[in-house]
């Protein structure tokens, strides 16, 4: 699976993915920062999955410059990195994480079964 559109929405705090088989995802900016994918953020090495952490659709972040997004670096073919105001650049969200991260309840249920 693979985007035909991203559309980050500065004003609205979220990220929009038209995706190649017509889901359309909604990302809340704190969502995508809770949600990165880093060593840093997952807690080391030895907490890296495929999935996201599930604790990370029932919390929040304030508005900070930790969500807020500064622009999008796109990563090759596979993926994309944020650049958020607070200089924070490591995460690098491959199209099956950031498709795993969709909040919507379909892609909850899907991802949840592994």
């Amino acid at each position: 699976m693979k985007p035909l559109l991203i559309i980050a929405r500065r004003a609205e705090k979220e990220l929009i993915v038209t995706w190649d088989d017509g889901h359309v995802s909604l990302y809340p900016f704190d969502l995508l920062r809770l949600g990165c994918p880093c060593a840093e953020c997952r807690g080391g090495h030895d907490r890296m999955g495929d999935l996201p952490d599930p604790a990370v659709f029932a919390a929040s972040l304030p508005d900070s410059p930790a969500t807020r997004l500064k622009t999008i670096v796109p990563v090759g073919s596979y993926g994309l990195t944020p650049v958020w105001e607070d200089g924070h650049e490591a995460g690098i969200y491959r199209w099956d994480y950031l498709r795993a991260l969709c909040p919507c309840e379909a892609c909850r249920r899907r991802f949840s079964a592994g």
